[in-house]
């Protein structure tokens, strides 16, 4: 139910953090992986890192906000590797500043990385997706569904994710695709090492409020990705899943 063999999974922002543990759990359970990041060395060390543990995986440097490479990309994907099964629109940035102080070229950046991009490689994907039926997985955030004073521009393109999913989840059921959004919760990553050093308090206020009693790792993103990659989620769709250690139910 979980097999992923002979499936090919294209994960953007995949050469490190969540990208890369979900990168890593779709290799175990079979799945060759496309990685997707705009850093050649980054990108590399995560394929380097891939192939170690067996996996088959090869590099793509795109920018995922260029219309017309994000179209090459999954051309070149298609025929490099076979076909295209899965895609995880996990690339992402913040700039953390109050509304007030955000330049309208920052917002632009914030969400033509977070969310544009997630448009972009669906769209290109589809194609090779409804061939065989497919699997979307979108990358949100505890945004998605709380405000955060410091990131108005990351909250909204999260925000966006979500009705972006629900959105493309009715439209492509029919061609047996599922779209599913995943809302990770405080995930000790490179991004929230530096919101941690940005926002003073954070990481008390996280550890108070997450059951769990800690923040989460991206190994704990691994899961997930196969569940939703998988025939196990088959019925699953236009879903948005919190993987928080219950951040987002603690009263």
């Amino acid at each position: 139910m979980f097999d992923l063999h002979d499936k090919v999974a294209v994960v953007t922002g995949g050469n490190g953090g969540i990208g890369l543990a979900m990168a890593q759990g779709l290799a175990q359970a079979g799945a060759r992986i496309a990685v997707v990041g705009r850093n050649p060395d980054k990108l590399q060390a995560a394929v380097a890192d891939l192939r170690g543990r067996g996996a088959q995986a090869s590099a793509y440097a795109v920018d995922v906000c260029d219309e017309p490479a994000v179209a090459g990309l999954m051309t070149q994907v298609a025929t490099e590797m076979g076909r295209i099964d899965i895609l995880v629109n996990n690339a992402g940035m913040s700039i953390r500043k109050p509304v007030q102080d955000l330049s309208l070229d920052e917002w632009h950046a914030v969400m033509d990385t977070n969310l544009t991009s997630a448009f972009l490689c669906s769209r290109a994907a589809y194609p090779h997706l409804k061939v065989r039926g497919g699997k979307v997985i979108n990358i949100g955030s505890m945004t998605s569904i709380f405000g955060a004073s410091f990131a108005p521009a990351y909250s909204a393109s999260k925000g966006g994710i979500v009705q972006f999913t629900r959105a493309t989840a009715t439209a492509w059921a029919v061609d047996q695709i599922q779209v599913n959004a995943v809302l990770p919760g405080w995930i000790d990553t490179d991004l929230t090492k530096r919101a941690r050093t940005d926002v003073g308090g954070l990481h008390d206020r996280v550890l108070a409020r997450t059951p769990a009693g800690r923040w989460g790792v991206p190994d704990d993103l691994a899961g997930i990705a196969v569940f939703l990659a998988s025939r196990a989620s088959d019925f699953v769709t236009g879903a948005a899943i919190p993987v928080d250690g219950g951040y987002s139910v603690q009263a």
